[in-house]
């Protein structure tokens, strides 16, 4: 069976990563990161398949061990990718997707070299922003944070493997970029640095 790849999905809001990875999710072999947090469960939300949610102490100690992938804190929570649980998806031989931020993906990157780190992007900075204000769900506030979050983050897009545009109603396209990606990093020579002797011996 051949092992799975971790994929690396970040992005500024406004960029899809959560339509997009639901296409990428109809298929069973693409498997979604449950992440680890302390925060408190929000209504509706069910233990192992929104968040594990697990006490500060336990978190805490799965640092100290080695058990998480990548972590990082925010309102003074802690949140992260259970290792154990990630390496058991790339042994069944499917494909594991982190839509996680860019410190996380960084530090993923650090830890296991070999997953795949894509930068999902909308066509322009106008058009995030136009998108953000056409949710009308979130304060000016909250839009200007996260439009200078953006500027942050997005130049480290040279940190990352490849950079997709999900354009407006190019949802399933941009899906279908990922999907070509993941089929070429599965052929990829780095990936099968045994295959001449694998060749002469099979």
């Amino acid at each position: 069976m051949k092992r799975g790849l971790m994929i690396v999905v970040s992005g500024p809001a406004g960029s899809g990563k959560g339509t997009v990875n639901g296409k990428l999710l109809e298929s069973d072999e693409y498997v979604y990161s449950v992440s680890a947090t302390t925060r408190a469960p929000r209504p509706g939300e069910i233990n192992g398949i929104n968040y594990h949610f697990i006490t500060k102490e336990d978190f805490k100690g799965r640092i100290d061990r080695g058990e998480m992938l990548e972590y990082t804190t925010y309102c003074d929570n802690y949140y992260g990718t259970p290792l154990k649980e990630a390496l058991a998806v790339l042994e069944s031989g499917r494909n594991l997707i982190l839509e996680i931020e860019v410190e996380g993906a960084m530090n993923v990157k650090k830890l296991y070299p070999e997953a795949v780190l894509i930068m999902l992007l909308p066509p322009s900075f106008a058009v995030q922003e136009a998108r953000l204000r056409g949710r009308g769900t979130e304060t000016e506030d909250v839009i200007l944070k996260r439009l200078e979050r953006t500027r942050e983050e997005v130049p480290l897009v040279d940190q990352y493997d490849y950079v997709v545009y999900n354009r407006d109603g190019g949802v399933e396209i941009c899906a279908d970029d990922i999907r070509s990606i993941v089929r070429a990093e599965q052929c990829s020579v780095r990936r099968h640095k045994e295959a001449s002797k694998e060749y002469f011996n099979s």
